[in-house]
């Protein structure tokens, strides 16, 4: 197989690329220069919110069996590359998000669920839910629903992530102590590790899927408990996990998924919506997804390779709870 991806030097798009390596196919990756592609892939530079951003992909001969597109942003960027791209290559795979589903989606929600209004292509950049919509009409538009693949997915976690979940709560336990763990300790999640998200790509490709699939575990796949217990074993085993009840964490102004990243309280249109999906189309499929011990070890093992410190993309919030705030909540809570 011959990929072509859009990217593919950061989190996903790298981790696709890493994949694809391993499955021994030839791959081109179109990206900006700002980061090395994985060794082993033929490189093209190019902009695509540049003028003429996209020459070099424009000159070159190249075809290939699929191209793998992860943009986020304003989505003429899709529009321009899948235009320029449908007569080269055989699928477009998008990678949107479970974010696409008109708030909220309840319990359970399948591909079927309403859908917001798409950005439109030539317009500037809207909200990240109505550009990821954008981003899979375009894709549509180029290459027809019979040639184009939308991966909705959820939260993604595991090495290279430069969005800060997990190298969070890596960092935060491993300065040990007492830390505020968000209850409860049973609490459902849903997320996928990053390399998950590419081999189910890939084999979604090799099979000549389409149309739109939810990507992410399984249901209750993990707990709060588990992920948190894994970051301790981790990082040496000094930390001290309280868990403190969402009410607690709610009464302090605590914002939910951002200062205390994954975690977001039970019974509310939040959970439903991030860790509530049916999946069962994408577990048909081929999605395999391995222990959360395995992604919280090797995510570690990735930050200590780097020096401990994640990279952080420019365009995402900064996630985290500022200290001073973790002790005062668990001073007056005492923990649960």
């Amino acid at each position: 197989m011959r990929l072509l991806m859009l990217g593919g030097t950061e989190f996903a798009g790298r981790a696709v690329v890493e994949a694809a390596l391993g499955r021994g196919w030839e791959v081109t990756v179109f990206h900006r220069g700002r980061h090395e592609a994985p060794h082993g892939a033929r490189t093209l530079l190019g902009d695509r919110t540049a003028l003429d951003g996209l020459a070099a992909l424009d000159e070159d001969p190249g075809q290939w069996d699929v191209v793998v597109d992860s943009w986020s942003a304003a989505p003429r960027a899709v529009r321009d590359t899948a235009r320029l791209l449908r007569d080269r290559a055989g699928r477009y795979v998008y990678v949107s998000s479970c974010s696409v589903y008109e708030w909220a989606p309840p319990a359970g929600y399948t591909e079927q669920a309403p859908v917001v209004e798409g950005a439109s292509a030539d317009s500037g950049v809207t909200d990240y839910a109505r550009d990821k919509r954008g981003g899979e009409l375009a894709a549509v538009d180029a290459f027809g629903a019979d040639r184009s693949l939308l991966v909705r997915a959820g939260l993604l976690i595991g090495p290279y992530e430069n969005v800060g979940r997990l190298p969070w709560w890596l960092a935060r336990t491993a300065s040990g102590g007492p830390v505020l763990a968000p209850g409860p300790r049973e609490l459902p999640l849903q997320y996928a590790d990053v390399r998950d998200l590419a081999e189910w790509i890939l084999g979604a490709a090799e099979q000549g899927l389409s149309g739109p699939y939810n990507l992410m575990s399984p249901q209750g796949h993990t707990t709060m408990g588990e992920l948190l217990d894994a970051c301790v074993r981790v990082t040496g085993g000094t930390a001290e996990l309280r868990w403190t009840a969402p009410e607690v964490i709610l009464g302090a102004g605590i914002e939910p998924w951002t200062q205390l990243p994954v975690w977001v309280p039970p019974g509310t249109d939040l959970h439903d919506a991030l860790h509530s999906a049916d999946v069962s189309r994408a577990v048909a499929t081929g999605l395999r997804c391995r222990p959360v011990a395995e992604t919280v070890a090797d995510t570690w093992a990735w930050l200590r390779g780097i020096g401990g410190t994640a990279p952080q993309r420019p365009d995402r919030t900064v996630k985290g709870l500022d200290p001073e705030v973790e002790a005062k909540v668990l001073g007056i809570a005492g923990g649960v």
